[in-house]
């Protein structure tokens, strides 16, 4: 298998030196599903337009996704949540989807070329659905969470 999840770094040297004129909180974004062929790079991978083997075919088309959330917690944990991404077709319910591996998330800043990239999870099984909505669930303590505390 050649998929994995993680963080791309890029970004958060980005953010942390404030090369991207974006900000993680309510910005919207956009995710989308790939094979299992597709293997993230996650110190050199940078926008969008670095995502290759991406889920085509079906009615298959990336979610918008408009509700980001950063959040610190008094226990030292920062944590960056998102709802539930559904790959439906714009609500007709009927998207094939094929051996979808691991799902990725980008900030939406302009184009392809300049979406930077988020995160990467990994399903760790292919995942299918044939004419109907296919929902990555995210998890309730957010898309990813970092613990800040030494």
């Amino acid at each position: 298998m050649a998929v994995a999840s993680g963080l791309y770094f890029l970004l958060f040297e980005k953010l942390l030196i404030d090369g991207l004129a974006e900000s993680m909180e309510a910005e919207d974004g956009t995710a989308g599903l790939v094979t299992d062929t597709h293997t993230p790079a996650f110190d050199t991978d940078e926008f969008h337009d670095d995502i290759d083997n991406e889920i085509s075919g079906g009615n298959y088309a990336a979610d918008v996704v408009t509700a980001t959330e950063i959040a610190v917690s008094p226990a030292g944990t920062l944590q960056f949540d998102h709802i539930d991404t559904l790959y439906d077709n714009g609500g007709s319910n009927d998207v094939t989807i094929t051996n979808a591996e691991a799902q990725y998330f980008v900030l939406t800043a302009g184009s392809s070329a300049t979406d930077p990239l988020v995160y990467m999870i990994d399903f760790t099984a292919p995942a299918s659905s044939t004419a109907s909505t296919f929902t990555t669930q995210i998890n309730s303590l957010g898309a990813f969470t970092i613990d800040l505390t030494p």
